[in-house]
């Protein structure tokens, strides 16, 4: 399997890039030797000089979930005892029992990890076309119209 997007550079690939820059090789000629972007091999020399590093950054990546294991199926029990809740409701209710502060994105992400929905009512069948199958309303002369 090669690189995917948002996957970081193996540290020996690194390595190989920048000791052949260094060695005199051009960045353009670099590029595509070994399958990276120029702004790659640029953006590796910037952090080599202000760091000293040009290894992976531990921090890239996602943050980690605000809410526990035990957090999430207590969210989880309280949605499914109020079938009619909110998303703002759920926000509070996080933010008074377990003082965890979420945007409704991050417990709209929640429930759907945990198979949750907040719809209040049960799905019903389409609704057939307005003014199907009424009568047309009466005139004053008592006629209807067509």
């Amino acid at each position: 399997m090669g690189w995917r997007s948002g996957q970081s550079y193996s540290q020996d690939l690194r390595d190989r890039v920048l000791r052949a820059v260094d060695g005199g090789m051009p960045v353009r000629q670099a590029a595509p030797m070994f399958g990276v972007s120029i702004a790659y091999i640029y953006k590796a020399l910037i952090r080599r000089r202000m760091t000293g590093n040009a290894g992976i950054n531990p921090h890239r990546g996602h943050a980690p979930r605000k809410l526990s294991g035990a957090q999430e199926l207590a969210l989880a029990a309280h949605i499914r005892s109020r079938p009619g809740i909110t998303l703002a409701q759920a926000q509070a209710w996080l933010l008074a029992e377990y003082d965890v502060a979420l945007s409704t994105g991050a417990i709209w992400n929640a429930a759907r990890r945990l198979g949750l929905s907040f719809k209040k009512r049960p799905a019903r069948g389409r609704a057939g076309p307005a003014r199907r199958g009424r009568p047309a309303q009466a005139l004053e002369s008592g006629a209807t119209v067509p």
